[in-house]
């Protein structure tokens, strides 16, 4: 097993897209046997996920990422911890020992998670599902971005299969921002047509010329799709370890059967049984996107 961490100087660095090295660690056993530090190679958000998947990366634990990001990574098979910080080894070790939460994507929200055990991960049971897709995470199965090699363009338009930048806001239908690139001083840069953003904020793009602004509504079935039951699990306590120290609202991991972490939330819990929700957090919502197209490569 692989695991990379965004890293400078000993520590995780703090911004995904912008990280020049990464500390990967060897695992086996549960145990590190060795680590080297690689370079980024100078590419960008879009490029890391190939960058780390032709590295055999299994799991990545960085500091701040994007729903770009995030769906790239996931599509490249690659489970991501996000919102870590501090020393890098012990963030790794923190991980391997079920204790490093993940605050999942937390700078765009444009991106996109079986087993019995918790503390932070766990087993969960059959059908808890995986998360979405793409930069804005949609609840559908979508191509491209699966590590090495081309990414598979699955869009028709001017910009598809193109590295675009851009600005955008989003907004729930009564005006709360859930993110803005703007407020973050950083532009989103994604391949159009890869499946690394929502379909709807992909499409939109796909069709945009450089310097146009557009303003988009999208329904969950183009964005996070809709909740799906499968992937809620209600468990014994006594039967998921470490779940006695949970909260509802809070979110942790589980592992399925084959050993990989996937994001839960905790949404019901009494004395005896703790609810999990394996759904998307954006799954079922509608969103608005002002977007801008910045640039085309």
């Amino acid at each position: 097993m692989k695991i990379a961490v965004t890293y400078d100087n000993g520590n995780i660095f703090q911004h995904f897209g912008r990280t020049e090295t990464f500390k990967v660690y060897d695992v086996e056993d549960g145990k590190i046997v060795s680590a080297e530090v690689i370079g980024s190679n100078g590419v960008g958000h879009g490029a890391l996920a190939g960058l780390l998947a032709d590295k055999v990366i299994e799991v990545l634990i960085c500091g701040g990422l994007g729903g770009g990001a995030m769906n790239a990574l996931q599509q490249a098979g690659i489970t991501v911890v996000a919102g870590a910080e501090g020393d890098a080894d012990q963030a790794v070790r923190d991980y391997l020992a079920g204790s490093l939460v993940s605050t999942g994507a937390n700078c765009d929200h444009h991106h996109h998670g079986e087993g019995h055990e918790c503390g932070h991960h766990g087993d969960g049971e059959e059908g808890c599902g995986e998360e979405g897709c793409g930069e804005e995470g949609c609840g559908e199965s979508c191509g491209g971005c699966c590590g090495g090699g081309a990414p598979q363009i699955i869009l028709e338009g001017r910009n598809a299969g193109r590295t675009c930048r851009v600005h955008y806001r989003g907004t729930f239908n009564d005006g709360t921002q859930f993110d803005s690139s703007y407020d973050r001083g950083q532009t989103l840069d994604f391949i159009c047509g890869a499946g690394m953003m929502i379909r709807g904020f992909d499409q939109a793009v796909a069709d945009m010329e450089v310097g146009q602004t557009v303003d988009i509504h999208l329904m969950p079935e183009e964005a996070y799709g809709m909740p799906d039951p499968e992937n809620i699990i209600t468990i014994e306590i006594s039967q998921l370890p470490g779940s006695e120290d949970l909260n509802v609202g809070e979110r942790v991991f589980l592992r399925n059967m084959m050993g990989q972490p996937f994001p839960v939330t905790v949404t019901a819990k009494d004395e005896k049984m703790i609810t999990l929700d394996a759904n998307h957090e954006m799954a079922g919502k509608e969103l608005n996107f002002r977007i801008e197209l910045v640039e085309v490569q």
